[in-house]
């Protein structure tokens, strides 16, 4: 039977991947007591990243939106990989976003806000998480978006 989270993706229109492998050496999720700490994520849909470049010059705002959008897609995806199941996530603790920008580029809350906004349509009040969002030079494979995060996770 269904988890309510396992429905709620499913009314959203969210598919997770079916398995997030790590693009080097390190696991993308590692338990340890009741947290649970998720790897940096990057917008990857298949083997590809989907959104690649620099927010503000060549990335529109929009899209590093969908680019955090698919990052925290891939965020719950790990969480279930590494856990089995949804149902076991008791909170969303802290998400990391890193912003692949100019130097002018002022708005990586905005982006951030997208990736927040998702994980709270997933996890309801569960959710609400403490966040940074900062803006980088440079991010692995020229990703405009990487986000990692903690979740909290009942015995």
């Amino acid at each position: 039977m269904p988890s309510d989270i396992d429905r709620r993706l499913r009314t959203l229109g969210i598919e997770l991947p079916d398995r997030v492998a790590p693009a080097a050496n390190y696991v993308p999720g590692v338990r340890r007591g009741d947290l649970l700490f998720i790897s940096g994520q990057t917008p990857r849909v298949g083997s590809a990243i989907a959104v690649t470049g620099k927010v503000g010059e060549t990335v529109s705002l929009e899209d590093a939106r969908r680019a955090a959008r698919i990052c925290a897609t891939r965020l719950i995806a790990v969480a279930r990989d590494v856990l089995g199941s949804l149902d076991v996530v008791d909170g969303v603790v802290e998400l990391t976003v890193y912003v692949h920008s100019t130097p002018q580029f002022d708005q990586p809350s905005q982006v951030a806000d997208a990736a927040s906004d998702l994980i709270a349509e997933v996890f309801g009040a569960a959710g609400r998480h403490a966040r940074s969002a900062v803006c980088v030079a440079q991010l692995p494979g020229n990703a405009a978006v990487e986000i990692a995060g903690v979740f909290a996770v009942t015995s």
